[in-house]
């Protein structure tokens, strides 16, 4: 028999010997997830015993942990923008740097119309949703399994949120006060360099920007003002080193009022602009 402890000690040395890291952060939540138990009660418990189908049942997400899996899909979950949303590997993970990217849009989209374009989990979407008084809240995805999980999303977080599933802005029809988005933009031989928890386990579709990481902005940008309302918002999360190359993609679609905001490392993130067309 394993005391919590013990076998908290265990999962640290299973994830440091496959050099995992925040070995022992995740070796702690997966105990905390297993449990149901808080920092506070497993002081309480440390040396009492687990029971076996704990220990099992924790030792299984620990080999899975060990294998790159991301914490957040054994989990399930993933908090942004102080939200819990459901992820599984239909998904990107949501990231801080987005959180950015909501808190740019969240201040001009009171009272407007929104349609995020690569949706995913519906992160965007239903923060904005939730933080924002829209008229209307719309997500967009090629991904059925993304679009699934973004449903679900909005119904536990009780956003009004209304999902279609396109291909860009194949299957939209109406115009938007505001569209954001954060599209896939890694080079496609960037791909292999990347976090085996990204690489092997997060959905290529959703990483894979084409040969120079730049396909989706164009794409967007030569349709956006079609779908936008006159003088209407584009919002998009870009790559640290893509700011210059996306503003110049703006500026010969006509897009106006072009900026780049750089993330708290001081790396270009998010680039707006408007349309007057």
């Amino acid at each position: 028999m394993s005391s919590f402890r013990e076998l908290r000690m265990i999962g640290q040395e299973i994830l440091r010997e496959q050099r995992i890291a925040d070995a022992d952060v995740d070796a702690w939540y997966l105990l905390a997830y297993v449990f149901g138990i808080s920092r506070t009660e497993f002081l309480l418990r440390e040396k009492e015993c687990v029971p076996e189908e704990g220990k099992l049942r924790y030792l299984e997400l620990i080999q899975k942990r060990a294998e790159h899996v991301p914490l957040q899909y054994i989990t399930g979950s993933q908090e942004f923008m102080g939200m819990d949303f459901i992820v599984s590997s239909d998904v990107l993970i949501p990231r801080q740097d987005t959180e950015l990217l909501v808190e740019e849009v969240l201040a001009v989209c009171k009272g407007k119309k929104v349609l995020d374009m690569c949706t995913g989990s519906g992160c965007i979407i239903i923060s904005l949703a939730k933080l924002s008084k829209l008229i209307k809240a719309t997500g967009a995805d090629i991904s059925d399994g993304a679009l699934s999980i973004a449903k679900k999303n909005s119904i536990k977080l009780e956003a009004k949120v209304e999902f279609i599933k396109s291909d860009l802005f194949e299957q939209i029809t109406e115009r938007f006060d505001v569209i954001v988005s954060n599209p896939p933009y890694i080079p496609t031989k960037d791909i292999e360099t990347l976090m085996p928890e990204v690489r092997k386990h997060e959905p290529t579709n959703a990483l894979d920007g084409s040969e120079d990481g730049l396909l989706f902005y164009r794409r967007i940008a030569a349709e956006a003002a079609s779908y936008l309302t006159k003088g209407g918002y584009l919002f998009l999360e870009i790559g640290f080193n893509q700011g210059n190359e996306v503003r110049e993609i703006l500026q010969k679609e006509g897009f106006t009022h072009i900026d780049i905001k750089k993330d708290l490392s001081g790396k270009d993130r998010i680039v707006s602009a408007r349309s007057f067309h």
